[in-house]
């Protein structure tokens, strides 16, 4: 057990960092929560509540970065990401395991190709260029990532960037844009997840402290780190756990 505990540690101090970074923490943390014994859903449910403090954190500190896309306000972004998120956690209440453990391979794959694409093939924007995507084709994007973060949640930071670049901001509002809106996504996913599921408490403080401690240190590497070098790492990761998910289904 203590073994178990060490390794969920790890992974949730190394989520809270990649989180801070650019998303995709739970590629770590739900693989180690299935190792530790506990079902796909089950899993899915720890990990959401485990992290969304040091989201939480990480969102407030680079909260100066976050503003709207698209010509859509920060607010209205907010709003869409409340409520797609409220959906995703009820849809996956309402989902069997069985279904559940199926879809995951997919949704990880899904997940990885966006970043790998957004960040080593998608031509880049001029500066002075208008964005691709209009308001409404921004907000029914924010709204369907919202409700796959509250459904699954895996790479929803790496979704959240690839919009909200798509949609106008640099690399650096994008980030903590979606910073502020990862944690608002998970806030109505957590609340939902408290009151209707079996959550083990102890797993959850556990791992919650190790990602705002990540979390802080993932802030750093952001400001220090070379940007090529860290979008090669999560792809990697992206990459290995979509062919283990695969492997295990």
């Amino acid at each position: 057990m203590l073994l178990q505990y060490g390794i969920l540690v790890l992974a949730a101090f190394a989520a809270g960092a990649q989180n801070a970074v650019a998303g995709g923490g739970s590629f770590l943390t739900f693989p180690s929560l299935i190792f530790a014994g506990l079902d796909p859903r089950a899993a899915n449910i720890t990990s959401t509540i485990a992290l969304f403090p040091g989201q939480a954190t990480t969102g407030w500190a680079g909260r100066h970065l976050a503003e709207g896309a698209a010509g859509l306000s920060l607010r209205t972004l907010f709003i869409v990401s409340v409520v797609g998120g409220a959906i995703g956690a009820v849809l996956l209440l309402a989902t069997p395991v069985g279904v559940f453990t199926h879809l995951v391979p997919w949704l990880i794959l899904f997940a990885t190709l966006v970043f790998i694409w957004g960040n080593f093939f998608a031509k880049k924007r001029a500066d002075d260029a208008p964005p691709p995507v209009s308001s409404r084709t921004a907000i029914v994007m924010q709204f369907l990532i919202a409700v796959y973060g509250g459904y699954f949640g895996g790479g929803i930071g790496i979704l959240m960037l690839a919009a909200l670049t798509a949609a106008g901001l640099s690399v650096r509002h994008a980030g903590g844009t979606k910073n502020v809106l990862a944690g608002v996504v998970n806030v109505a996913a957590v609340v939902i997840f408290i009151v209707q599921a079996k959550v083990n408490w102890v797993i959850v403080v556990l791992m919650a402290i190790a990602a705002i401690l990540g979390g802080q240190l993932g802030v750093y590497i952001l400001r220090r780190a070379p940007q090529t070098v860290l979008r090669v790492v999560i792809a990697c990761i992206g990459i290995a756990l979509t062919i283990g998910m695969f492997l295990r289904a």
